[in-house]
């Protein structure tokens, strides 16, 4: 019986050696697919690679790198020309909004003729110096064509307190006064006051700066 028993121990033993040989020789089982997987993946990172000679291999990498954002984004054309208004200074003599306009469309006469300031139309206008003047009739209209310097607001309608002080500045309409015939625009009219405080002093002082000060600005 001891023998009997020995003989099925070596039996099962036979069994399992030829089971484990089995195993190691199946390619089906083999780690070696488990590294072509991993392989693969890496060749995909290196696919998705730019190449820097043929330009990007994918439509993904051109949408979400930098030359997009970087042009689009940063607009610094748009911020540099436009919303400083430094370059309108230097070419342009008188003070403009962004329709081209003077005194931002008042009526510039009207402030000798009606005592103040009158917004003018779409109808009566006149180009002069690089700027669009309205007007509220066309006898204003006519009266400016034929003496512009005399209605112009001085120092190119900038605000009178600001070139006084050494720079521009836009300006109220209905922050005005006229001195000596002729006629001063300030920002507002707080500012207005501040001028009003020394008007010859600060007429003086604007007189000194002005036209330079639009190189500087």
């Amino acid at each position: 019986m001891q023998m009997q028993y020995s003989s099925k121990i070596a039996a099962a033993l036979l069994t399992s050696l030829v089971l484990s040989v089995s195993c190691a020789s199946n390619p089906s089982d083999s780690p070696v697919n488990s590294s072509d997987s991993s392989s693969q993946e890496i060749s995909t990172d290196v696919t998705a690679t730019p190449d820097p000679c043929a330009g990007s291999a994918t439509p993904t990498l051109v949408e979400t790198g930098t030359v997009e954002t970087g042009t689009v984004e940063a607009g610094t054309i748009e911020t540099g020309t436009v919303e400083t208004g430094t370059v309108v200074a230097q070419t342009i003599r008188y003070f403009v909004d962004n329709s081209g306009l003077a005194i931002r469309g008042t009526d510039p006469v009207a402030y000798f003729t009606q005592g103040g300031p009158v917004a003018g139309s779409t109808e009566f206008t006149h180009t002069w110096n690089n700027a669009t003047w309205q007007f509220a009739t066309a006898e204003n209209r006519d009266l400016f064509v034929a003496n512009p310097e005399q209605y112009a607001p001085q120092y190119g309608g900038f605000c009178a307190w600001a070139v006084s002080q050494g720079y521009t500045a836009s300006i109220d309409p209905n922050a005005w006064r006229i001195v000596d015939g002729k006629l001063y625009l300030n920002y507002n009219k707080g500012v207005q006051r501040q001028w009003e405080r020394d008007i010859p002093g600060n007429i003086s002082q604007a007189n000194a700066n002005w036209p330079g000060i639009l190189e500087e600005s």
